[in-house]
């Protein structure tokens, strides 16, 4: 099963972490089929860029993101629908 998960890269005590598309059984540091963007969980307010468009298109393939990816992407897509409502 793929998955839609957090991999930790950055320095000791500063992580950054790669939101990443790849199979579930696959080792943490192992090599990921996509990245989708970057997570800086240290930064006030934390840091997230994120490809919207890459996630909702491996979403549809069946990847299934964990909690905490799910959460990241609620929080992203919740900050885009302002910007695009003003546009309108």
């Amino acid at each position: 099963m793929m998955t839609m998960r957090l991999q930790r890269f950055g320095t000791k005590k500063k992580p950054t972490y790669r939101i990443v598309v790849m199979d579930s059984k696959r080792a943490r540091q192992s090599q990921a089929l996509d990245t989708l963007g970057t997570y800086t969980p240290l930064n006030d307010p934390a840091g997230v860029k994120l490809d919207l468009e890459k996630a909702k298109k491996w979403i549809a393939k069946g990847v299934r993101p964990s909690s905490t990816v799910q959460s990241l992407l609620d929080r992203v897509s919740k900050s885009t629908k302002p910007a695009q409502d003003a546009k309108s």
